[in-house]
Formats: structure tokens, sequence, C-alpha cells
């Protein structure tokens, strides 16, 4: 992980991460001021708590205005900052009666202090221990498997099997359309991922420190999947459609064409831009895996990502197997 003074990335990552910042919040047990149902820290109270000055503190802010903000840094006026005093006042935080502006901050926000403050010594133990917690709560959810953490997304096994199916149908299409022998499939499946990842096979195994052993498509998220799923559908019908055109079977170097012309044509453009920025986003976070290939493409992972992974809604493959016990059996019984 990178240095959170430095890297607003990696301090977003973080922020995003409800289910560490929840327990943070339980740890820390930090208290503020209740207001509209949350706690809430003054300048003043950042400042003590964190040993500087509030000069420091308005330095950051001025600094880090729109990273603060997004993360729930305000300024309240009017009734609101009325009712903020009377608040403070209960819990005998002075708030002076000529203020007509005030910044207030969340505990979200305050973390993110603890991660710009660069010589601060509490921010930094705060920094320290919040990358323990984020850290915990993946190894606890995953059972330390983070590369099979895609598994836990609730589309994943819908999208696993939409994704099959596709296969099929493209493996199909490779062995009527296209000449060569068994290897062809492999070639062609590493051509379908160098235009959707930029990386073939080989590549992404090694990205991911996967072993040989290890199937690459029990690692891959539930919209890369449909993406692929797409690519194979689209790839077997123009095999078939190119076929009955020429003839005769189509050579590697024609289907591979195929590939490649389906990857830049606009229809994709936008799934490819989605499934790349997934991709590169959530291995960086969760996995500890750099896709140099599509570095341009890498944003701080969304708090409905960490919750879709790692909260409640997330559940583990063998549990959504068992849901989806009865369909299985109905359609085994056909």
């Amino acid at each position: 992980m990178s240095d959170l003074t430095t890297s607003q990335l990696e301090r977003q990552n973080i922020l995003n991460n409800t289910i560490a910042i929840k327990q943070a919040e339980e740890e820390f047990n930090i208290k503020g001021v209740p207001f509209e149902g949350k706690y809430y820290y003054t300048n003043q109270q950042l400042a003590d708590f964190f040993s500087v000055t509030t000069r420091t503190i308005e330095r950051i802010i001025e600094g880090h205005s729109d990273e603060l903000r997004l993360n729930g840094f305000e300024v309240i006026t009017g009734k609101r900052l009325a009712d903020f005093k009377s608040k403070a006042q209960l819990t005998d935080i002075n708030v002076g009666q000529n203020t007509r502006n005030l910044g207030i901050s969340t505990f979200r926000v305050l973390l993110n202090f603890a991660m710009l403050l660069s010589t601060s010594d509490k921010a930094k133990q705060i920094r320290a221990r919040i990358i323990d917690i984020v850290i915990n709560v993946l190894t606890e959810k995953t059972g330390g498997y983070v590369n099979y953490i895609n598994q836990r997304d609730s589309n994943y096994l819908t999208s696993a099997l939409k994704e099959n199916t596709a296969r099929n149908k493209f493996t199909t299409a490779v062995g009527k359309f296209v000449e060569g022998n068994q290897y062809k499939y492999a070639h062609l499946t590493n051509a379908i991922y160098k235009a959707i990842f930029r990386e073939n096979a080989s590549e992404y195994r090694k990205i991911l420190k996967l072993k040989q052993k290890d199937n690459v498509r029990r690692t891959l998220y539930s919209e890369v999947l449909l993406l692929i799923a797409s690519f194979e559908n689209g790839i077997a019908q123009e095999l078939e459609d190119y076929f009955n055109k020429k003839g005769t079977q189509l050579t590697f170097d024609e289907a591979k064409s195929i590939i490649q012309d389906l990857a830049s044509h606009a229809l994709f453009e936008p799934l490819l831009h989605d499934a790349r920025t997934k991709m590169a986003s959530r291995d960086l976070s969760f996995r500890d895996a750099l896709h140099t290939q599509l570095a341009e493409y890498i944003t701080p992972v969304t708090e409905e990502d960490f919750e879709k992974f790692l909260g409640e809604q997330s559940r583990s493959l063998e549990d959504q197997i068992e849901e989806h016990r009865e369909i299985f059996q109905r359609l085994k019984d056909k």
C-alpha cells in the first residue's frame, strides 16, 4: 500500500470502504457533537485531537478542499449552525456565539485528516490502525483468498453461467469454422483477453500470482464475465457468417482479425471502458495487483463495490449455490 499522506487514490479506497470505516468508528469511539444522526467535529476539536494548531487544520482544508468535501466536510450557516450550536453547548464544546459559519467534519473526514497530517503522531497511529482494520476486514470476508473475492458478488453465479453458455457456443464455432489443431482454442481465447484486458492469460496469471491449476475465469468479476460472454457470442456468429460467405474454414489470422474488429467496434467501447475500470481498480484495491496495461483506467473503488464484495449483501459462492440448488436440480431433471 502506498503512503496515505501522498496517495489520494489509496486514501479514497480506504474512505470508501464503509465496512472498515464502521469498524474503525466503533473501535476509536471518538466523541463529537451529535448532530443530524452523526457525530461531527469542529476544526478546534480536530486540532486538539491531533495535537496540531487550528491553522494547520485550515491549511489542510485549503489544500485539499475538494477531497475533504467529497468525504463529508461542510461549512454550515443559518438555522443548521444555530441547531449545531445548541447541541455543542450540551456537550461542552465551545462554539463562539458570534460565529456565522462553521466547518464541521464527520468521522470519515476525521480519518481523511489523519491521512493528510504528516507531522502528527496521533494521525500516524490512526493511519497504521485503519490499514490493519482494512486488511482484517478483507481477510475475514475472503478467508484469505482474495483472488476469489469476485465470487462474493451476488451476481457472480448467474454471470458465470451465462459466460459458460457463451463459451460453449464460441468453442463449437471455432471447431467448425476455423482451421487448425487443438491449440487454436487457447490462442483465440488469448486474443479475446488481449482485446479486452490488453493482457493474455499468462500475463493475467502472473499479475494475480495464480497457480497453474487455478482457473482464470473463476477470478473474473461478474461484469467482466458478461463482457466476455458478449464477445464470445458475437465472435461465434461472425465466424459462422464469414464461413458461409467464404465456403471454407477461416485461417487463424482471419479469426483473430474478427476479434480485433469486434473489440474496436463502437458498440463495445463503453462496455470495455467499464470492464477495464472495474478490473484494474478492484484488483489494485482488493488484490494488490497492478495491471500496468490498464493503469489509465484505475480509479478509487466505490462505496457500492465495497458493500457488494464485503458488506451485508455479499455472499459466499457456497451460499449462492445453495440458494440456486433447486433451480439446478430442475434443469438437471429436464
